[in-house]
């Protein structure tokens, strides 16, 4: 007929698209150093290395090179495509085994010297380790210092409350670190199953024996056998195989299968997951049976290479990075500003008691005690928040990078798109719309009951809402040739009954309705129907190219789709008379045309999309589809589609180019799990932003545990949940807009808190050292000094509860790494200028400086002091004139009066009394009056000029 043959590609059932991922070539390393060479990434013991570890982590500033390929993927490249090249008896050479297999006791020393055969190459941290890493940070360091020293110096209640705090703050890290760090250990479970394995035995005469042995007991050399629904224990290189369909899906992302063949020689140009005749490990085998020489396990295979970045490369975050600095900065500022104060009171009153208490009171004033209380609050906040959104939060840190995030990678299927298909059209060979088409693959989906696929239900559900009117009950279903993946086709025999031209006779009309894969129902395709001559003509090699080129443009709109042929039989034509039946009936058809389908995008994806873009988080698809099946989504949800690039084009760029692409790219299709990892890296480090990932497969673990932000739904693998940080409960884009404004939010309360205490407490740890210049005793006693910093601290709990300002959530924040340095040195002068003011008033209005008036400076200088701190807040939350152009949430005016009136009342009180506290006079309140006002007019000028300069506030 002269028909050209058909590609023996292979893909799901009904698919048009055959895309697999490509991978990189060749390195050119030796094969001998691959099979020998062995990971050096072992977890070392020990108190020292855990802390040398801590350090050299906050020292590098070495990034991530999210466009290079690391030394274990260059062997693991080199060793597969080494032996996909050669023969089999040049294979078994170089893993040191037999055509009869290894023997058990060489099974057993192999299984002693490589260790189990688990996916990942290295021993995770105890608990212990996390502990101690929960444990060594410099905030917490600074609260057990001081906590000693006051229990030293009899200040028992002080250090308790610190000693509590840092217990805090050390059982949340914990907590998340170790349930993260056991992550990673389910990903053996995809690979945790009986395998047969041909092994032999004997002394004399070696018998060859099929065993079952545990996944984790196989060694390079061993021969397995499978069959479908097996999983691969190890890579493997085929020995023999028939009709081997395997699924990649868990290294690839894509749904379609790979037709895998042992004998067959590969090239050096062909992708690695490509390769015909190697079998990775974590597939599976679809359809087909076949034996293969495992080739690596372990923590040598591909897939090792990819998921043992697992935990270990998830960029450090910019908030704690910065809480970390500042604390380096509080240490610096407290030793310096302590000890001075310290040698200036001691030289004062020779107590070195008295002075070193006081100088410890100073250090826990200049030390923001509520940060971790704040922090954790304000996060906890926004997850109960977002769990009424149906989300659940796992890390709650998440929260506050949600707020930075600036950049969101998505799949394309389930988020954007509705993950159903929808019968788009039927069209007839000339591409023009044919309802007969429609009718017999309306009478296939109908009668067939092997088993129903979505495209099916899409078929039948588009003909009952469409009103069309096929009568399928006229006709019976007489057999059924059901689908399988070899043919990628099913047919259905079905017959009615029809009457002559006088209705006096009436005659059995039988049919054969076949529809499946383009190209493998085109197989056995002889003629096709000139539906508009109402003829049917020969299926030329020039009619057979043509109708490929109208499936390739279906697919590249995006479009799926499948053909459907009929052919007419005789009512008394034998189908099931051999075991070559299915074949001889399945030839010499006529090809009707196509239905086409489409994943419809969701309503919700492009207003959800449109309001992140708003907020200024910019949204990238990455998936493992065809290129034109997601411009077409892409382009349907109102994402730009002017950059787009595939995985196998990446992968021939250069470094620069690489990270050059992946900044512009908007559409990122047909990548493998690790260029996925690599683009969320090169995204981070090149790009420096904060990126969130949502994913909910096994191809997406990587690039969600690396994410900032590693979002998943509850549909999607158990791996997948317990690397993310967030969970939704269901594919929503617009819960992530919501989970954008919260993080925003949570992210200004805490920033408001840190900047508003540190400027606050250096600020008035310079205006003690001024005071203990100028007087002869000690501005404030211990306890007093204690007492204003603990009604201080109880105060700030409802900062979580702020509001904040609309401008501020509408652009993504991160901690500014110079901004805080900056922002003290600007305002901490103006609460220093406040007190000092205060400092000459009782100097010169009351003349308070002698020991005889310490009493009624300190009664006064408490209450002023503890009414800055208070009041601070209120400029510092926002950019406008406070209590004018906005006002602050209702809790934290209420604070702000309640604390304020503690502090006025005290020195009236019993308490007063205790704390050495005398009343005050109506002059002084006068005088805070017009200090407040002064203060706020200064402080609101700074601001200004602050904002002018930095064009930033918070």
């Amino acid at each position: 007929m002269g028909r050209p043959p058909a590609s023996s590609g292979a893909f799901l059932p009904f698919s048009a698209n055959n895309n697999h991922h490509r991978s990189e070539s060749p390195s050119s390393n030796s094969v001998h150093e691959g099979l020998v060479s062995r990971s050096t990434r072992d977890w070392r013991d020990g108190f020292l290395y855990s802390a040398y570890g801590f350090l050299r982590r906050i020292m590098s500033g070495k990034k991530i090179d999210g466009g290079s390929r690391t030394a274990e993927e260059e062997k693991v490249y080199s060793w597969l495509y080494s032996l996909a090249r050669s023969d089999k008896d040049i294979v078994f050479e170089y893993v040191h085994s037999t055509e009869r297999g290894l023997s058990f006791a060489e099974a057993e020393r192999r299984l002693q010297e490589n260790g189990p055969n688990t996916p990942l190459g290295y021993s995770f941290p105890r608990w212990w380790h996390l502990l101690w890493n929960a444990f060594f940070h410099p905030f917490n360091i600074i609260l057990i210092v001081l906590s000693v020293i006051s229990y030293v110096t009899s200040d028992s209640p002080n250090g308790c409350i610190m000693l509590v705090l840092v217990f805090i703050s050390v059982s949340l890290r914990f907590y998340q670190e170790f349930g993260s760090s056991k992550a990673a250990m389910k990903l053996s479970e995809f690979v945790r199953c009986p395998v047969k394995v041909q092994r032999c035995a004997g002394r004399l005469i070696q018998t060859e024996l099929v065993v079952q042995v545990d996944q984790k007991d196989i060694v390079p050399g061993d021969i397995v056998i499978f069959e479908p629904g097996d999983l691969f224990p190890g890579d493997l290189r085929l020995l023999s195989s028939k009709h081997l369909l395997v699924s990649q899906s868990s290294l690839t992302g894509e749904s379609g299968t790979t037709e895998k063949m042992a004998d067959v020689k590969e090239e050096d140009r062909t992708p690695l997951l490509d390769l015909r005749n190697i079998c990775f490990m974590g597939t599976n085998v679809i359809s087909g049976s076949g034996t293969g020489l495992v080739v690596s396990t372990g923590s040598k295979t591909y897939m090792s290479t990819m998921f043992s970045a697992i935990g270990k490369q998830k960029p450090l975050d910019d908030f704690e990075r910065g809480v970390r600095r500042l604390s380096y900065v509080l240490v610096g500022v407290m030793l310096i500003l302590v000890t001075i104060i310290i040698l200036t009171e001691y030289w004062t009153s020779h107590e070195l008691s008295e002075s070193v208490l006081f100088g410890v009171s100073v250090a826990c004033a200049l030390t923001p005690q509520m940060l971790p209380l704040i922090v954790n609050t304000s996060l906890a906040k926004g997850a109960l928040a977002m769990a009424k959104d149906r989300c659940v939060v796992k890390s709650i840190t998440a929260i506050r990078d949600m707020g930075s995030m600036d950049i969101l990678c998505i799949d394309k299927t389930g988020t954007l798109t509705m993950d159903r298909a929808i019968l788009n059209d039927h069209l007839d060979c000339w591409g023009k719309t044919g309802e007969k088409v429609l009718q017999f693959a309306f009478l296939n989906s109908y009668f067939k009951t092997d088993q129903k696929y979505p495209l099916d239900d899409a078929i039948l559900a588009y003909v009952y809402t469409n009103g069309y009117r096929f009568q399928p009950s006229k006709w019976i279903k007489v057999d059924e040739i059901p689908f399988d993946f070899i043919r990628r086709r099913v047919s259905v025999i079905i017959e009615t009954e029809t009457s002559s031209a006088d209705a006096s006779q009436k005659f059995q009309d039988r049919y054969m309705v076949t529809k499946g894969a383009l190209q493998e129902v085109m197989k056995v395709c002889s003629f096709i129907e000139r539906i508009d001559a109402r003829s049917v003509a020969e299926f030329t090699a020039e009619e057979y190219q043509r109708i490929l080129n109208l499936g390739e443009e279906v697919s590249n709109e995006g479009l799926r789709s499948i053909a459907v042929a009929v052919k007419r039989l005789r009512p008394d034509e034998n189908i099931r008379g051999d075991d070559d039946a299915d074949e001889i009936v399945e030839s010499d058809m006529v090809l009707l045309g196509l239905i086409t389908f489409f994943d419809p995008p969701k309503d919700s994806a492009k207003q959800a999309l449109w309001s992140l873009a708003e907020k200024g988080v910019k949204a990238k698809v990455l998936t493992g589809d065809s290129l034109a099946l997601a411009i077409k989504v892409c382009e349907e949800v109102g994402i730009r589609t002017t950059h787009v690039i595939t995985g196998p084009e990446l992968e021939l760029l250069d470094h620069d180019s690489f990270h050059e692409t992946i900044q512009r790219a908007t559409v990122l299709a047909r990548l493998t799990p690790i260029q996925k990892l690599r683009v969320v890296q090169s995204l981070q480090t090149v790009g420096n932003h904060v990126v969130g990932f949502l994913g909910d497969g096994i191809n997406d673990s990587l690039a969600l545990d690396a994410a900032n932000v590693g979002i998943s739904v509850d549909s999607g693998v158990s791996v997948a949940k317990d690397l993310s940080d967030i969970i939704l409960l269901e594919k929503d884009l617009n819960v992530l807009v919501a989970g954008v404004e919260r993080g925003r939010m949570t992210l200004g309360n805490t920033m408001k808190y840190i900047k508003m205490s540190v400027i606050a407490n250096i600020g008035g740890v310079i205006s003690i050292l001024i005071a203990t210049l100028f007087l002869r005793f000690e501005p404030l006693r211990p306890s007093q000094l204690l007492t204003q910093n603990f009604l201080y601290s109880v105060g700030q709990i409802a900062i979580p509860w702020d509001k904040m300002e609309e401008d501020y959530i509408k652009v993504p924040r991160r901690w500014s790494k110079k901004g805080l340095l900056t922002f003290i040195l600007w305002n901490a002068p103006v609460c220093t200028l406040c007190d000092t003011a205060t400092l000459f008033f009782y100097l010169f209005y009351y003349q308070a400086y002698r020991d005889r008036d310490a009493q009624f400076f300190r009664s006064g200088w408490f209450v002023e002091g503890l009414l800055m701190q208070t009041l601070i807040i209120h400029l510092i939350r926002t950019e406008k004139i406070p209590f004018v152009q906005e006002v602050a949430s209702w809790p934290v005016l209420l604070s702000t009066v309640v604390i304020s009136a503690i502090g006025i009342v005290i020195p009236f009180t019993a308490v007063g009394k205790v704390l050495e506290f005398v009343s005050l006079p109506l002059s002084f309140f006068g005088f805070l009056v017009v200090l407040f006002i002064g203060y706020f007019t200064v402080g609101q000028i700074v601001k200004r000029i602050y904002i002018l300069v930095y064009n930033r506030w918070l």
